[in-house]
This record gives C-alpha cells, structure tokens and sequence, in this order.
C-alpha cells in the first residue's frame, strides 16, 4: 500500500478550513514547514483515517476535533498494486466511512464494510504490522510502555519474524533438565515472586524491609550532617566575602572609582558647556560674515550702476536737446500752414454750410440705420454673453479634479481583481442538460444556461420545475483579509468627495463638462465675430449714437448745385489743409522724441536717487567702500578664529556620553557591593542559627550508629541476594538452551539491519531481547551498553533503523506498508541526521516514506518529493 494524496477538513486547528498534501510518490516524501503550521496534524489526521473507527468518540477522535466543534473530515488517495482506491471518513454528526475505487468512480464500501477494507489493508491496526512503522513526535517505540502495548507489539513482531523465518526449531532439553530448573524455581519461589520481586512474608521481605528503615534513617541523617557541613562551609565562604568586603582597601577603591568618575564626568559636562558656547559663537560668526559679505557685495555693485547711470543721463540730456529744437522748427511751420488754412476755410464755410446742412440729413439717416444695427448686434452679443455665463457656472458645479477619474478607474479595476479572486475561490454549480429538455433550473430567480457556472456565497437555491427545490450549503469560512473593504472604502471616500455615484457618472459628468466646454468655446468665438473689439466697445457704440434723431431732416435747397459750391470751396480748403498736413508728422515726431528723453531722464534720475541712498554722498564713497572691505576683512578672521576655537574645543572634548556610562557603572558596583554586604550579614546570622541547632542535637554520632547497623543488615539482605541471584543463574542458564533456537528468529531482522547500521556507526553490534524482540544491548569498541542508557539521539536512530528492517520485511512478505515519521529525528546532530537521510533513501527504492518535519534547514539535505500543504474545499 502506497499513500498518494491526504485531505483534510475541520481538523484541530483548522477549525472550518479544509487543506490537503497532494503529490505523494514513491521513495522518500517530506513535508518540512514551521511549527503550529499543521505538520503534525496532518500525521493524526492520517493516523486517525486508518486506525480510529467512523464511530468511535474516543481520545484519539476527540484529538482531531477542533475547540470550535464540528465534523472533522478526512480522505486518501491509495494505490494497492494496480488499484487505486480513495478512502474517506467523516466523524461524529453525519459520521460515515466509505472507499471508492479511483478508476472506475465506483463506491466499493461503506460503513462497517469500509472499517473492515481498511483493516484488511493495514493488516491487525495500530496492534498490527503496519502500526509498528508509525512514529509520532517525541515517540521511538524503545522508551518504557504499559505491558499491554508491550506484549501486543511483542507477538505482532513474532508473528511477522514467524511468517518470513519459517517454522521454529524444536527447543532442546529433557527431563532431567525439567526438574533441576523445577528444584531451582521452588527455592526460588521461597524466596521471591514468579515477576522476581521479594516474597511477603518470607525471610527476605523482613531482611529488606530492617535494611530499608534502617537505609532511609542513615539517609536522613546522612542529610542533616551533609547540610551541617555545607553550612560550615558556607558561613566560612560568606565570612571571608564579607571581609573581603569590607576591607579598607576595596572601600577605599571603590571610594576613589566613584569620586574619579565624577570628576570627570563634571569636566565632560563643563567642555560640553564650552563646546555648545563655542559652537553659538561660530554661528554667530558666520552670521556677521555673512552679512558684511552681502553689504559689500550691494555696494560695489552700487557704484557700478551708478557709474552706467551717468553715462546714460548724458546720452539722454543729449537727445532732449536735439527734441526741443525740432519741435521748435516744426511749430513754426505749423503755424504757417495753419494760416493758410484758416484763408481756405473762411471762403470754404458760406460754401459748406448749405451743403453740410445737406450732408447732416444724409448722415443721420445713415447713423439711424447704423444705431439700429448696433443695437441688433448688441443684443445678440449680450445672449452669447449669457450663455458663456451659464456653461461656466456649470462648470464651477461640474469639473471634476485632475487625475480622479483615472485613480477612479483604477480603484474599480483593482475591486474588480480582488472580487474575481473571491469569486474564483467560491463553490459553484453547473447544470448540463439533456437534449430537447424543456424545463430550466433557475437559481435566485435567474435561469442557468446550458453549462453555464455560477457561483454562491452560503448557500444556494435550486428551483426544478415540476422536481422541487435544492438547497446547495457552503460550509467553507469566507477568506476575507480585508483588502476588498479597503478599496471599497477608498472608492467610497473619492465618489463623495467628487460628488458622482460611480465611475459612469464620473465619466458622464466628464463628457458634459467637456461638451458645455465645447458650446462655451463656440460662443466665445461666435462673441468674437459679433463683437470683435469687446462686448464693452460696442455698448459705447450704441451708447454714443443713442441721441440720434431718427426723423430726417427736409430741405428746399438743390444739392447738386450746393454740392458744386462746395467742392470749389473745399478744393480750396484741401489744399491748404494737405500743406498744413505735411508738416504735421515733423511735429508729433519731434513731440514724441521729448517725450521720450523726459521719460529717460526721469527713470534715469529715479535709478540715481537710489543709488545715491545706497552709496550715500560721493564724497564719502570711497571711504565707505574702504571701510565696508575692512569690516569684511574682519568679520572672516573673526569667522577663522571662531571655527578653529570650535575645532580645538571639539577635538578636547570628553566623551559625555561614556563618562556618564562610567559614572552609572562604578556607582552602581557600590550600591551592589552595600546589598551584597547587608545580605551576607543576613545569610551569616541564619547559617549562625541552624549550626547551633544541629549541634545540639548530636547528629553526626547518631549518624554513625545508624550506618553500622545498616551495614549488618545490607550484609543480611545480600546474602539472601547471591541465593536468589545462583539459583537464578542457574535457571537462565538452564533456559539459554533452549533459547538457542530462538536466534533463528533474528536473523531476518539482522539481515535488514546490518547494511543500515553500517551507514551509521562504526563497528557496531545489536543484540535483541529474546522475548521483546527489540534491541537490548549494542556493543561498540568492545564496550557493551544497554540500549535504554544510551543518549535520546541514538535511541531514536535505533528505533528508526528497526523499523525500516520491518518494514522491508512486510515487503517481502507481500504486505508493504509506508514508513510515517513525524519529526522523529529531533535529537539527532548535524553528521548522524545526514547519515539518517542516507538510509532513509536507501530503504525507500522499495519502500514509501513519508517525513514530517519543523527543522526547515536541517531537512533541506534530506532531499525527496518535496509536499506542500494547500487550501482544499471538499
């Protein structure tokens, strides 16, 4: 039989999980992992699925269920031959036990007929064959047990050594033997019991029982002298202590330890007084440089734009002059065609003015239409103005911060990730139906599509129509580390603070902030077609034209002629204007040339007053620039004294830091010298006290008398000792004979173990109990030792070992079974555990093994298939 897969579900600690080790093979298997991850629970678990009945309650069922209650649930995969069957029970409410055959899918057995399938598997149970090669932690089958397990093991080991050995020889002996071992047994018997223990009653007892009164008296008393001279000693130790002590030398030593650690700690703290002064005194210095560096970096700089600024004052005096001059030239010959002008106009007004008359009825007709079509255009602009309002109030209301939006998306992409994790790890059902069926499952109202999966939380409806209703439970324990409400909570928070239901309307809202963007931009561009210079420029327009008379105005007189006077009188007037004109852009030149120089000038002289505040009179310049390199000069070797008395200081400084530590440390020597002194004080008093006692009591002589008389009854009790001890002899020797034969029982077991033990140790023997069948002694380097003396390491390695012989010799006899070891190696060092790993390998080319382990490192050179335990839901 072979293990292939474990599973578990609501065992011990994983009350309402379900886990499972999958994967396991031929050869050496190792499940290695930390403490309290459920190694060996998965052993139990185990255990318990072939050797605890479906039915039982007892200690060992009650093991596996968890605190929380429940129905533990456990299964296994098997291969027996070409078989492979699965192997499963459930305890305590809704108990079961069935096995079904892998292959076929085809249930096999249940209830008691699965117990007995199983029994026939491992052969007897945990008392059978294959219950010998189950190590539990802490457990190596050699240690002391109860005589009932001891004898059950015993004749399961027979009976294997029986199966593989043969039939046993006859045992020799005869009559004659018969009785003198008869003879030797009714002296014995005389004497002790048929278990070897003193007879009540007899001669024996009575020795014993004055030897042992007599034994317990002397130790008593043995006791009490010990404690006296231990007390002596004691007080002798604590006296010389305390004068050690209290010596003049150590209190004067331990006076100038402390009074040295003060002083200097006191001269640490005064430099780090010194120290912090100095270090404000350099800061203090590099401030003053600082500032005297700036001052006289500001006034050379000073002197530098106040030597630009005069240059540039005489450059701009020079081009005011020459603007005064053209402006002067140019006025005159303004002047001139202005004159000229006036002539023209005056022959031109009698002319114009009928004309103007005429030109002013025409005109305002044209500024009534023109004030009309403003108005419309103003109006339309004033809409459009409107609506740019509008969408921007909306867009106060509906603009959304940079980046939500894709935090947003981000957030439902990570919700939608962590739900599909949930969801991939939920039960699910699927219904395939037959061809041409009509009716249709539904399951929460909603009808399940041909091979559709869908998943449930807890429990599930199923509506057959015209079947019934199923009910579909989820006993597993939701797995919620918290993570989903999380992201909810966040999405929740960035949904109020942007004031959406989700990211649809999010992105809704976007796509209506960008269209009423849209329809702002068009109306802002339609704003500037029909207002081109301003919403403002126009209303002047309209405004300005506002008192237009929209009656025309009728006169008698005929234009033609009065357009005829007109023009000669304004060809007149045009040509004296285009002579005034041409004169007149000397003049604006020449104006704004002034302009200009003025501006120049008065910036320049701005610029000059500033200059002048910061360098002062210039006749005083030259001493301050002298006196502000002077300070400078000062304040760095200020700066250098100052950084050099810092550095000086820092690197004299005492540690504080470890004169304080000192400090500490010798003060508290002194505090625990005074304890220790005032103890031995108390300790010498009571020492004082008990001796006094004792002394009074005369122990020590009553001790003496005591061991005497023990020793004449020690001599009693062994004389009756060698009796028992020749006619045992010779009883043994009597039965070594015949126990000859029974070495043919060994000899498979030896076989087995021999190659093993020589991977192990070196020159190393076993010999067995003849009646346990499990070893007794082991000699080494010549020197035979009982097995139950040697250290725990090398008693498990032992018990190891035997097992795999048995379990090679199950093999032979057509009964494999795996070897099971829940850390079985715990005590075993660095070198032995290696060579354990060899043997282990070495037995598992034809046999399975299964390694339960918390020692991570050390098992990582075990090597093997490597198992893991992982979720299952069953």
């Amino acid at each position: 039989m072979k293990i292939a897969a474990l599973r578990f579900h609501n065992v011990k600690r994983f009350a309402g999980r379900g886990v499972a080790i999958e994967g396991m093979g031929d050869g050496v298997n190792v499940l290695c992992a930390a403490n309290e991850f459920g190694k060996s629970t998965s052993f139990e678990a185990l255990h318990g699925l072939f050797f605890q009945p479906h039915s039982s309650t007892a200690g060992g069922v009650r093991n596996l269920r968890p605190y929380s209650g429940g129905n533990p649930l456990i299964e296994a995969d098997i291969i027996v031959g070409d078989a492979r069957y699965r192997i499963t029970k459930q305890y305590y409410s809704g108990r079961f036990a069935k096995v079904v055959d892998l292959t076929s899918g085809r249930l096999l057995a249940q209830t008691d007929e699965a117990e007995n399938f199983i029994a026939k598997l491992i052969h007897g149970g945990a008392g059978g064959p294959a219950g010998l090669l189950w190590v539990r932690q802490g457990i190596t089958g050699i240690e002391p047990r109860s005589r009932t397990e001891e004898e059950n093991d015993r004749q399961v080991r027979t009976s294997l050594l029986e199966s593989v050995q043969g039939e046993v020889e006859a045992m020799t002996g005869g009559r004659r033997m018969a009785e003198i071992m008869a003879a030797a047994s009714d002296a014995v018997g005389e004497l002790v019991t048929t278990t070897g223990r003193p007879k009540a009653g007899s001669r024996y007892v009575a020795a014993i029982d004055l030897r042992d009164r007599l034994a317990i008296e002397e130790r008593r008393l043995g006791i009490e002298v010990t404690a006296l001279c231990a007390e002596l000693d004691q007080r002798g130790a604590a006296q010389n202590r305390l004068e050690e002590l209290e010596s003049a030398d150590a209190r004067e030593a331990r006076k100038q330890a402390v009074e040295t650690a003060e002083a200097t700690f006191d001269a640490a703290r005064a430099q780090a007084e010194q120290l912090k002064a100095a270090q404000a005194e350099l800061g203090l210095a590099r401030e003053r440089f600082d500032t005297a560096s700036r001052e006289h970096r500001q006034f050379e700089e000073a002197l530098a734009e106040a030597r630009q600024v005069a240059d540039e004052c005489r450059e701009a005096t020079r081009r005011r002059d020459e603007a005064v001059e053209r402006r002067r030239s140019t006025s005159e010959t303004i002047s001139q065609a202005r004159a000229e002008i006036e002539a023209a106009e005056a022959d031109e007004v009698a002319a114009s003015e009928l004309l103007a008359l005429l030109d002013t009825a025409a005109k305002a007709r044209e500024a009534a239409e023109r004030h009309a079509d403003w108005e419309v255009r103003l109006q339309q602009a004033e809409a459009v103005r409107g609506t740019i309002e509008s969408c921007e109030a909306q867009l106060a209301g509906l603009r959304l911060p940079e980046g939500a939006i894709d935090e947003l998306a981000d957030l439902d992409v990570e919700i939608a990730r962590i739900r599909a994790v949930q969801d991939a790890a939920r039960p699910s059902v699927t219904v395939m139906y037959d061809s041409g069926a009509a009716i249709r499952v539904t399951m929460a109202g909603a009808a399940l599509s041909d091979g559709e999966e869908r998943g449930y939380d807890g429990h599930a409806e199923l509506v057959a129509p015209g079947i019934g209703t199923i009910t579909l439970r989820s006993n597993a324990a939701g797995d919620d580390d918290g993570r989903l409400a999380a992201a909810e909570a966040q999405r929740g928070t960035l949904l109020a603070s942007m004031g959406v239901a989700d990211l649809a309307s999010a992105r809704a809202q976007q796509v209506r902030v960008q269209s009423i963007e849209a329809q702002a931009n068009e109306a802002k561009a339609q704003l500037a077609v029909i207002a081109p210079e301003g919403l403002n420029a126009l209303r002047e327009k309209v405004a300005a034209h506002s008192d237009v008379d929209p009656a025309p105005i009728e006169l008698k007189a005929d234009p033609d002629v009065t357009r005829a006077a007109r023009d000669a009188a304004e060809q007149r007037r045009r040509q004296a204007t285009e002579k005034a004109r041409a004169a007149e852009p000397a003049r604006l030149h020449a104006d704004e040339a002034f302009v200009a120089a003025e501006t120049t000038l008065a910036s320049l002289r701005a610029r000059d007053k500033q200059i002048v505040a910061i360098l002062g009179p210039a006749d005083e310049r030259d001493d301050r620039v002298r006196e502000l390199a002077a300070r400078l000069s000062q304040r760095d070797s200020a700066l250098a004294d100052a950084q050099r008395n810092f550095d000086t200081k820092s690197a004299d400084a005492l540690d504080l830091d470890a004169a304080d530590a000192t400090l500490r440390r010798v003060r508290s020597v002194e505090q625990a010298v005074a304890t220790e002194i005032q103890q031995l004080r108390e300790n010498i008093a009571g020492l004082n006290a008990r001796i006094a006692a004792r002394s009074d009591e005369a122990v020590e002589e009553a001790w003496r008398e005591t061991a005497e008389a023990l020793s004449t009854a020690e001599a009693r009790v062994a004389a009756f000792e060698r009796e028992v001890a020749v006619l045992t002899r010779l009883t043994r020797a009597l039965e070594a004979a015949r126990s000859d034969a029974r070495d043919l029982y060994l000899k498979p077991v030896m076989n087995e173990l021999r190659p093993l033990l020589g991977l192990l140790f070196d020159d190393v023997t076993i010999t067995f109990d003849d009646k346990t069948l499990l070893p007794q002694t082991i000699v080494r380097g010549g020197q035979q030792e009982d097995v139950d003396r040697l250290s725990g390491g090398m008693r498990e390695q032992l018990s190891i070992l035997t097992r795999l012989a048995f379990a090679r010799l199950l093999a032979r006899d057509g009964r494999p079974a795996p070897v099971i070891l829940d850390d079985a190696l715990v005590y075993s060092d660095d070198d032995r555990i290696e060579r354990m790993f060899d043997a282990l390998h070495r037995q598992a080319r034809e046999q399975q093994i299964i390694v339960f382990s918390c020692r991570q490192r050390a098992f990582q050179k075990l090597g093997g298939n490597v198992l893991q335990l992982i979720d299952w839901q069953p």
